[in-house]
This record gives structure tokens, sequence and C-alpha cells, in this order.
């Protein structure tokens, strides 16, 4: 559900790892070298890095000291406004849109890190509400840290995130649009009005940057073949996946796995 997970002047992960929880790097002193899908964040003492739930990364090299909180989205989102927090001005973005933030206030940061580890270790009574509620204090830090650096203030729709969670959730099914909104109980036109609004695209097109996000990491980093990840993203027909896959991104499944594992 929760947990913390500590590096100091080592070598990081021998191989791409993906875990089904959100993630949070802190860099406390030194950096840290991170792959994260297909692109490499180099990390400095005071900086934290998000990763969403699914993705690819790999610690490439840790000079100094690093903390890893990891929780998963049922630890965390017990209502509307927990789902809204996770994803508040871009953080754990399924869009692949991870960004290096320098934290204001770092010695806070640091400390409330240290006081989750000693409550997961010693698990006093009701520590599973207190660390959610440090979890809180640390994701707001962040985003007072980005506004203060002259970001613009997101605010994300739970009904939005809940759809992207859906999505995730069933590319094998290949459902549409009206069946998402069934799942959610609300309607395609809302799952289309939200979509706009958080991405200028209608609530199918966000659905195929999903699909186009999932095949990239499958065709790096799972030892598939293209017919096998076109059956897993809900395609019959791995000719149509391939079309589909150079439709949005200019490069046919194989053309991308080369360029990408090239650079």
């Amino acid at each position: 559900m929760i947990k913390i997970r500590k590096y100091s002047n080592q070598a990081g992960h021998p191989e791409p790892r993906r875990i089904i929880r959100y993630t949070l790097f802190w860099c406390q002193s030194g950096n840290a070298e991170i792959l994260i899908d297909e692109n490499i964040f180099v990390i400095k003492t005071g900086q934290v890095v998000t990763i969403t739930s699914g993705q690819f990364h790999q610690l490439k090299s840790i000079e100094g000291e690093l903390t890893a909180l990891e929780f998963t989205l049922d630890f965390f989102c017990k209502s509307d406004s927990d789902i809204e927090l996770i994803f508040h001005n871009g953080l754990f973005c399924h869009f692949g849109m991870n960004e290096m933030i320098t934290v204001q206030h770092p010695e806070f940061f640091s400390e409330t890190l240290n006081t989750i580890e000693k409550e997961i270790l010693e698990q006093p009574y009701q520590y599973l509400i207190s660390t959610h509620s440090l979890v809180e204090l640390l994701l707001v830090e962040i985003n007072r840290s980005k506004i203060a650096h002259g970001d613009e203030i997101w605010k994300p729709d739970a009904l939005f995130l809940k759809f992207l969670e859906s999505v995730r959730a069933n590319f094998k099914n290949n459902y549409q649009v009206s069946h998402f909104a069934d799942l959610l109980g609300t309607t395609e036109a809302k799952l289309n009005e939200v979509s706009k609004l958080h991405t200028s695209k209608t609530a199918q097109n966000v659905i195929y940057s999903l699909i186009i996000s999932e095949a990239k990491r499958l065709l790096l980093y799972e030892k598939l073949t293209v017919k096998e990840i076109a059956y897993q993203l809900g395609f019959n027909d791995p000719f149509y996946f391939s079309n589909f896959f150079k439709k949005h991104t200019s490069q046919s499944p194989k053309e991308y796995q080369k360029t990408v594992k090239e650079i």
C-alpha cells in the first residue's frame, strides 16, 4: 500500500521496472540519474520527480542520498479530493509529462519522509491515517513549490481522472466512450466535456493517447511481438494496430523500437 525505499551512493536498478504504484523520488543530497519510460532525468539536491502508476523507470545511478515513496491508488484515493490532489498541477500525469521540481522547503520535505518511514516501520495505532495525511502534505508542498516557480495552476476533475484510470484498466476490452460513460455513471457528453477541458481532445482521442503511451512502453520494455502487443491493447488485427500506431507517431512499431533503442 505504501513503502519508503532509501538509496545511498550506489548503482540503481539493474533493469527498467514497472510497478503499479505512484512513485515519488526525492534527492536529499547529491544527484541521481533516472530513466522514466524513454526519457532520462538527472535530479539534484532539493529536487523531486513523480512517476505515475504503470510507467517504466530505472535508477541508473545515485551519487548522494535518494528516497523513493511508493503508494497505491487504493491507499491514497479515499475521496474525489484525494484523486484530484494526486494529479493537481500535472503531478503523476498519465501522459508521460514527468518533470523535475525544486522544492521550496527541503528540510520539511526530508523530515516528513522520515516521519512516514517511522510510521510504516513502527505501525502505531491508525498509522495508515497519519501516513495518508503526511503524503497529502508532501503533495501540497510540491504544488506550492511549482506555483512559486511561476507554473500555472491546473485543477483536475475527479471524473476525468477516473476516466483515465478506467481506460488504463481496460485496454484489452477495446471499450467505446459510451461504455466508459456507463461504467462511471455519466454520459458521453460529460466525458467529452471534461476531456476537452483538460486536454483539448475528445474523450475518444484521450483513449487513443493512452493506447499509444502504453504501446510505446510495451514495445520498449516487454519481450512481446507486435502481434502480442496488438492483442493486449484490444486490436484483433495486428496490421490495423501497426497502421494505428504509425498514424499517431509517424513511425511503425518496429521503426519506433529501433529509433528509441539507438538513442
